[in-house]
């Protein structure tokens, strides 16, 4: 898969000059009263609102991310695509028991092209209205999607490396995961440890939570690269071929 790439300009700043924070309380504002207001004519009357407050800075956190993704692993794709990088914050409520039209948050993402489109595993930040998540997350379709394929082998040679990752990060991370239990989805808490766990397993989320009024702080970008540095041991065993302990 060839992945598109952006041209991304990042300035230098000046000595002593600090970075404007990202986001501000509009952008959750926007969130709390879309979840009040979840109709197609209150959208359409505030979307150039949901551009200047949503879009904008969410797309002024990926060019600020950008650099440290790269160094992580310069695979990442980081064309600014929806879908790619974007959450759609439209919903498809086909199938769906929710028939709200829209999601009252938004996810910035990131993953390498060893995939489906869009991906079975990311590097993740997720903005909601009451609370902000930073993290790994891993969904998957069965045991032949390709996160399956790369992970099922290697969690019964490396139960040890996997515990490690654990007593690391564990206190200060929390994790959840999800598996399909008689065709339903059912959440467990904690890390999956034996490999009958890991093939039921579904969905796999390790995140920090984090407050609006942090997210508004000028160093939010930079806690973000922190826990995407602690997480992305995580996610080279989830996602990556090449991966080795």
């Amino acid at each position: 898969m060839q992945t598109v790439r952006r041209e991304v300009r990042i300035m230098p700043k000046r000595k002593n000059e600090v970075a404007a924070p990202v986001f501000g309380p509009e952008t959750f504002r926007f969130f709390r009263e879309l979840a009040r207001n979840n109709r197609k004519p209150w959208m359409d009357r505030n979307r150039d609102r949901y551009r200047e407050a949503v879009v904008a800075p969410m797309r002024e956190l990926l060019d600020r991310l950008t650099p440290a993704v790269l160094r992580l692993d310069p695979g990442f794709d980081v064309s600014g695509r929806t879908g790619r990088n974007f959450s759609r914050i439209n919903r498809d409520i086909r199938f769906a028991r929710d028939k709200s039209p829209y999601r009252p948050q938004m996810y910035l993402k990131f993953a390498a092209p060893v995939g489906p489109e869009d991906g079975d595993c990311h590097l993740y930040v997720g903005v909601a209205a009451e609370v902000v998540t930073v993290g790994l997350r891993l969904y998957h379709s069965g045991r032949r999607s390709p996160t399956a394929q790369l992970v099922l082998p290697r969690v019964g040679e490396h139960q040890a490396w996997l515990d490690r990752q654990r007593r690391r990060i564990g206190r200060r991370f929390e994790s959840y995961w999800y598996a399909s239990e008689r065709g339903e989805w059912t959440k467990h808490s904690g890390w999956p440890v034996e490999p009958d766990e890991w093939k039921k397993l579904k969905g796999w989320v390790v995140r920090r939570k984090m407050t609006p009024a942090a997210a508004c702080r000028a160093a939010f970008p930079a806690e973000i690269e922190r826990v995407f540095r602690e997480v992305f041991p995580l996610y080279r065993f989830t996602a990556m071929p090449d991966w080795k302990p």
